[in-house]
């Protein structure tokens, strides 16, 4: 995206159903987690004439999960997917 994060768009999900649910199977967290991910985009630059950035129309091109601990206990070798239906709602 840029160099600068504070003028990039913020990642979110397209859809509920891109969303994906994490469980620590060591200590039970379901709500917090530390997630690295590469992702490679493409995206409108719009400079103004003073030079100021906006980026508008990100889109998400490829987005690879590199690891996911769980932010409760640290456990990274414990994290487990949830299936859609055992997620509950979002």
């Amino acid at each position: 995206m840029t160099s600068d994060p504070s003028t990039a768009a913020p990642a979110t999900p397209s859809s509920t159903s891109d969303v994906v649910r994490y469980r620590c199977a060591a200590c039970g967290n379901l709500t917090r987690f530390d997630v690295v991910t590469s992702r490679r985009t493409r995206a409108f630059h719009h400079f103004s004439v003073g030079g100021e950035l906006s980026i508008e129309d990100v889109d998400v091109l490829e987005e690879t999960v590199e690891g996911v601990t769980c932010r409760w206990c640290g456990n990274g070798n414990a994290v487990e997917v949830l299936e859609a239906d055992a997620a509950g709602p979002a």
